[in-house]
């Protein structure tokens, strides 16, 4: 018997439904907290690592969406900056800021119930951060600009010349 496929393409794993079931249940119990409708889980080697769900409102930040949340609680509480390992189940597909942490934690896998137009019906529309990524800088509704000054690469020269420096 072969395993069931993904709607990506990809290969779904043992557990991947109760997982998801579980990042569902997080996202809806939020919205009935009176956050926002999206939670995360994340696991390693079947077991849970980390939760998390959106306290955007919450805690006055906008990066404090689930899956951000989620991966802080994991990288806590396996005392590394590294996710290598760890797949990162979520109730709706990832925006631009929780794809980029997700690379960053360096996940191993990132798998979603809901997609992007499901979260647009629900009100949270990010098809205009897809586009805006996808555009010239030069182009965006807030300016996003270089000025080098005197000393601008000191920061990185001395993170090369530190010995013993925590390479990521």
């Amino acid at each position: 018997m072969t395993a069931p496929i993904s709607r990506s393409g990809g290969v779904a794993h043992d557990g991947d439904a109760l997982w998801l079931e579980r990042a569902v249940e997080l996202a809806t119990a939020n919205v009935a907290d009176g956050g926002g409708p999206f939670g995360a889980v994340i696991v390693r080697d079947g077991g849970l690592v980390a939760v998390g769900q959106n306290r955007v409102t919450r805690d006055l930040d906008p990066t404090a969406h689930a899956e951000v949340q989620a991966i802080r609680a994991a990288c806590q509480a396996l005392g590394t900056f590294s996710l290598e390992g760890c797949t990162l189940y979520t109730s709706c597909e990832p925006c631009p800021l929780c794809v980029s942490a997700s690379l960053w934690s360096r996940l191993d896998r990132v798998v979603f119930a809901a997609d992007r137009t499901d979260a647009a019906r629900g009100g949270f529309d990010d098809s205009a951060f897809y586009d805006l990524l996808a555009q010239e800088r030069s182009t965006w509704p807030m300016p996003v600009e270089a000025l080098r000054i005197d000393g601008s690469p000191a920061p990185f020269d001395a993170w090369l010349a530190r010995e013993g420096r925590t390479h990521y």
